[in-house]
């Protein structure tokens, strides 16, 4: 399974992107998909979550300004995000938990899988 995400960029205060990750490869479904970020200097912290069944969740810091949404027929998720702020600036990344088949057997089972990263960098 692999990631590749996309769309990130240098944006002034106020301003918008439009983060994309693709999943390819070979899986039954894609369960969760998640958005996290780390700054330089910093922790890898959640932004925001979408379930297979389209409940979205997120951090306080971005409640309000992003929104999470996923297209399961492009087997993709997106991150808008609006209202940016320089304290948004980050690496993106991507992550998502697929289920698939055993090889040569029949149970499900799942693992998590983790995208490249994309810059965002927003000026004052």
């Amino acid at each position: 399974v692999q990631l590749q995400a996309c769309g990130g960029g240098l944006v002034q205060t106020g301003g918008s992107l439009r983060l994309s990750c693709v999943v390819s490869g070979t899986f039954f479904s894609i369960n969760v998909m998640t958005w996290y970020r780390q700054a330089p200097g910093n922790e890898r912290e959640y932004v925001a979550q979408v379930t297979h069944g389209g409940f979205t969740n997120y951090a306080d810091s971005v409640k309000g300004r992003f929104t999470i949404s996923r297209d399961d027929a492009k087997t993709t998720v997106y991150l808008e995000m609006n209202s940016l702020k320089p304290e948004d600036t980050a690496v993106y990344y991507c992550n998502v938990r697929v289920s698939f088949y055993e090889p040569g057997g029949y149970r499900l089972l799942e693992d998590e899988y983790w995208g490249q990263g994309t810059q965002v960098t927003v000026s004052s």
